[in-house]
């Protein structure tokens, strides 16, 4: 086995440009209650750029291995691991237990081996190939808790989905529809429009070209404080910043508002008269949990899941998909595969 291995190595915060592709970094070394993985692929999140970046409050040990998830095959087990074998096929829950994030506190996925926590796997079925597993961790698990954990969407709801053509965005367009909801996915631009259409969305907006809460009010009529007949059941906002305000004015009578994050800012213009005078539930979701996983690679075994993967790149091709995160050109996920070469 080679002491070194390709990595994608964060060794001080900065522009994109900081991260660099290590040719001889060091592999992982076993340690009890751990198991090392080749990792076969591992996909990119908004939450990359943060760890690249810098966020205030959070601590990163530098340098890092960057990625957030992955998935691969066991090679080498601890002694005191049980119930799992060289060869199988296993999906990594990000948390670790004791140290928080993999590819933030301690190294990720954007490598050809990892050291991981015996306690963070969960088993790939037969079905389900490991591209679309690496979609899954970051993305997948929010939208699921969020989603489909939270009880808050029912079938024949209407869902407006904020910033759907993202991984977070366009999974939840999936697990919405799967719930039996009519979608209507905001994006900005009419090839994403068309495309979030492709995959399920009943209505598109092009978020850039009117204003979604006017276009909620021409739609589905104005919200009213006496009847539940305008406006829509439900809003997904993972965005924030100035969009929080016309979301508030979108919601109908007693509807909800999901909120799983806040990537354009996390300190809006609040208005409170919408939320007691509408009834309105303001519904908090935080990240993942390892049976949000299982449910969704029960689902992809089954067939009716197919994570939205708009490209496959080697480790030189990575850093190119990471840009292509930041500047929102990216429909759904950009899965890595480290251990190919381009």
């Amino acid at each position: 086995m080679p002491s070194t291995m390709r990595a994608l190595v964060l060794p001080a915060h900065g522009e994109l440009d900081q991260v660099q592709l290590v040719e001889n970094y060091p592999r992982p070394e076993l340690r009890p209650g751990h198991v090392v993985i080749r990792v076969t692929a591992s996909s990119w999140n908004y939450h990359d750029i943060f760890t690249v970046t810098g966020m205030p409050g959070i601590t990163i040990p530098m340098p890092v291995v960057i990625g957030l998830d992955l998935v691969g095959e066991i090679t080498e087990l601890a002694e005191d691991v049980t119930g799992w074998s060289a060869g199988d096929r296993v999906l990594v829950h990000p948390l670790h237990p004791d140290r928080g994030l993999m590819g933030e506190t301690l190294d990720g996925g954007m490598a050809e081996y990892a050291l991981v926590d015996a306690r963070q796997l969960v088993r790939i079925p037969a079905g389900v190939t490991d591209v679309q597993a690496a979609a899954l961790p970051v993305a997948y698990g929010t939208a699921h808790r969020m989603v489909v954990g939270k009880g808050a969407v029912s079938a024949g709801d209407t869902v407006l989905i904020l910033g759907a053509s993202g991984g977070v965005g366009t999974a939840s367009v999936l697990l919405a529809k799967q719930l039996g909801a009519h979608v209507i996915a905001a994006a900005g631009s009419q090839e994403k429009c068309r495309a979030l259409e492709e995959i399920g969305a009943d209505e598109t907006l092009n978020y850039r070209e009117v204003d979604f809460a006017r276009w909620v009010k021409e739609h589905y009529g104005k919200p009213s404080r006496s009847s539940t007949e305008t406006g829509v059941d439900v809003v997904i906002n993972f965005t924030g910043g100035d969009t929080w305000h016309p979301t508030l004015r979108s919601v109908k009578l007693g509807g909800a508002i999901l909120v799983c994050g806040a990537t354009a800012g996390y300190d809006p213009v609040e208005d409170l008269r919408y939320i007691w005078s509408f009834e309105l539930r303001v519904i908090g979701s935080n990240g993942f949990q390892t049976e949000d996983f299982e449910a969704l690679l029960a689902m992809i075994d089954r067939g009716e899941l197919d994570p939205v993967v708009s490209e496959v790149v080697s480790l030189e091709g990575a850093l190119d998909g990471l840009r292509q995160v930041r500047d929102r050109e990216v429909l759904g996920k950009i899965v890595v595969t480290p251990g190919a070469r381009s």
